[in-house]
C-alpha cells in the first residue's frame, strides 16, 4: 500500500540530506537516510493537509512542539521547508 504523503516526504530535496518517513501512530516519523537518526515527526492536525511539526528533546527523551508560543501546524511543504532550516531537528544527526 502507498501513502502519498510518505512519497511527498521523500520526494522533498533538503540542503541538509534526504530523509524517509514511516507512519507510527497519529502521524509520521522522520528519518536521516545517511545516519538513521530521528529528524522530525508531523502529527496529523485534524485539518486536511496540515501537521503539528515536533523534534526529538534529548532533555525530556520524548517529541516536543515547536516554536516559542507552542504549536507549531503548517501545510505539510513548508512543515518540510520549515524541518529543512531549523537546526533543533539536525541535533543527533
Amino acid at each position: 500500500m502507498t501513502d502519498a504523503i510518505i512519497q511527498q516526504i521523500e520526494r522533498f530535496r533538503c540542503p541538509r540530506g534526504a530523509f524517509h518517513a514511516e507512519r507510527r501512530n497519529r502521524g509520521y516519523t522522520l528519518y536521516d537516510d545517511a545516519s538513521g537518526a530521528p529528524v522530525a515527526r508531523l502529527r496529523s492536525a485534524g485539518h486536511e493537509g496540515r501537521f503539528e511539526v515536533l523534534y526529538w528533546s534529548l532533555w525530556k527523551e520524548r517529541w516536543v512542539a515547536t516554536g516559542p508560543f507552542g504549536r507549531t501546524v503548517l501545510p505539510i511543504d513548508d512543515a518540510l521547508r520549515f524541518i529543512a532550516q531549523e537546526d533543533i531537528f539536525w541535533v543527533m544527526t
